[in-house]
């Protein structure tokens, strides 16, 4: 275990900077990955308990570098990092697991906090070990352990680069990221029973959505929220023996948005297949959503 007492030497200095800034960077990419885990991400199949995992990771190893101060441990992190980086990339670009992500504001963050704890970690990875440190794995330690312990020749430009590279990855990718088309232009909406309610649904069998801060006349759901809550676009019809009134409102984008008894209807990112209703009682984008229920 190594000592948080201030160091004495400059090298040492930097060694305990890093040190911290990468448990410190590790820990929000966690918090970051928690709080949308528990405002939603949860509901989506295999993505959160994707998410669940990132986050128990982050804290374990944000506090094992912390403790310890472990070249080895600090690789795991910084190896961890770009992972979790990877997984958004890729989530962004072709989607992960049936799920595909859209630019947000806490996607953008996190990328950039995971690009920085890669950064501190494998700077911290690569610099010297103390010279107390080198010599007592030079009696007890293998060769390569010894090598590593002296510094990697190069190490801090091969950082530098995949640093930059991440970023520019990560640039790339929010630029070109956006939300998924609207769920339905025209169509037959039907029921399904999920869950022991009946519920309306997409002609594909997608659970709909109404959102508890609209009106009549009016869809609070715009941007960011439109991407995760696709609206029902254009003008549907009811299937024969569905009870209610259909109806039509104009979004802010001048598209028409279908209305079941006053409510603007949505589906759901986070339902990947018929028959599921992850959204439902959600309270996420600005409020509660609720599946659009049928009553005969």
């Amino acid at each position: 275990m190594t000592s948080l007492s201030r160091p004495k030497t400059r090298a040492g200095l930097a060694r305990l900077g890093l040190r911290l800034a990468g448990a410190g960077l590790l820990a929000a990419t966690g918090a970051i990955h928690l709080d949308l885990y528990l405002t939603g991400y949860r509901s989506i199949p295999v993505i959160g308990w994707l998410f669940l995992l990132q986050v128990i990771t982050a804290y374990c190893l944000a506090a094992a570098v912390l403790v310890t101060g472990s070249r080895l441990v600090a690789a795991a992190g910084a190896g961890f990092a770009l992972a979790t980086l990877g997984g958004y990339l890729v989530s962004v670009w072709i989607g992960l697991f049936g799920f595909k992500e859209i630019r947000t504001t806490a996607g953008i963050a996190a990328g950039v906090i995971e690009v920085a704890a890669f950064a501190a970690l494998a700077a911290l990875a690569a610099t010297p070990a103390a010279p107390g440190q080198q010599a007592r794995h030079g009696t007890s330690g293998t060769r390569l352990l010894a090598r590593f312990q002296t510094g990697i020749p190069g190490a801090g430009r091969a950082v530098a680069g995949l640093s930059v590279a991440a970023l520019v990855l990560l640039g790339i990718s929010v630029a070109t990221a956006g939300g998924p088309p609207p769920a339905l232009t025209g169509g037959t909406l039907k029921t399904a029973t999920i869950g022991g309610a009946t519920v309306l649904t997409t002609a594909q069998g997608f659970t709909l959505y109404w959102f508890a801060p609209d009106t009549p006349i009016r869809s609070n759901c715009d941007g960011v929220c439109a991407g995760y809550w696709p609206p029902v676009a254009g003008s549907g019809t009811p299937e024969p023996g569905i009870p209610g009134k259909l109806g039509t409102i104009k979004r802010s984008d001048g598209t028409a948005q279908v209305t079941y008894n006053g409510h603007p209807l949505y589906t759901y990112v986070g339902d990947t297949a018929p028959g599921q209703a992850f959204g439902n009682n959600l309270n996420l984008n600005g409020g509660l959503w609720h599946e659009v229920t049928v009553h005969g």
